[in-house]
C-alpha cells in the first residue's frame, strides 16, 4: 500500500507509548510483554506505510525509547516533550506545520491528545489516545486555506500480528 502522504504537506504522526509496567519513577517504566507486541504491531504498520522522509522524536522516558526501538530506525530523543510535556512543547519540537516531510512523535498522554484536539478542532481538550495507537494528521494547503486532515487513528488491537 503507497503512503498515505500528499505532495505539499506536512504529515504528523502521533504515536503513544505502549503498555507499560506501573512504578514509582515514571522515566524508568518498562513496556510489559504485552506493551513490547503493542510496540512491534504498530512498527511492523507504520514501517510498511510511513512516509518517505520522517523524523521520529520520542520522549526519554525508558517506555517510549522501547517502543521507537520496535521501529529498528534512527530517532532523536527530546527530554522537553516526556510525560509533563505542555502542546506548545511538541508543536516546537515537531516544527508543525511547516516541517518538510513527516515527524513522528513517540510521547505520552495527556500532552498528545491535547494537540490532536488543538489541530482538529482549533480547541485545546482532553482526548484520549489509547496506549501504543497511533494518530495520523495533514497539513495542507487547498484553494489558499490551511487544513488540518486526520488521516488515520488506529489502536494496535485492530491490527495484525
Amino acid at each position: 500500500m503507497p503512503p498515505l502522504m500528499e505532495n505539499n504537506s506536512m504529515d504528523l504522526l502521533l504515536w503513544r507509548h505502549a503498555e507499560a509496567e506501573e512504578g514509582e519513577d515514571d522515566f524508568k517504566r518498562r513496556l510489559t510483554g504485552r506493551g513490547q507486541q503493542q510496540a512491534q504491531r504498530m512498527a511492523n504498520w507504520i514501517l510498511g506505510h510511513q512516509p518517505k522522509e520522517m523524523r521520529i522524536i520520542v520522549s526519554p522516558t525508558v517506555r517510549t525509547q522501547q517502543t521507537a526501538k520496535a521501529l529498528k530506525l534512527p530517532f532523536e530523543t527530546h527530554r522537553k516533550i516526556g510525560p509533563e510535556a505542555c502542546v506548545s512543547e511538541l508543536i516546537a519540537a515537531s516544527d508543525w506545520p511547516t516541517a518538510k516531510g513527516a515527524v513522528l512523535i513517540i510521547g505520552h498522554q495527556p500532552s498528545l491528545g491535547r494537540l490532536a484536539s488543538l489541530l482538529l478542532s482549533g480547541h485545546e481538550a482532553d482526548w484520549t489516545i489509547k496506549k501504543g495507537a497511533l494518530w495520523w494528521l495533514s497539513n495542507r494547503a487547498r484553494r489558499g486555506e490551511t487544513q488540518t486532515v486526520l488521516r488515520a487513528v488506529l489502536p494496535c488491537e485492530m491490527l495484525e500480528d
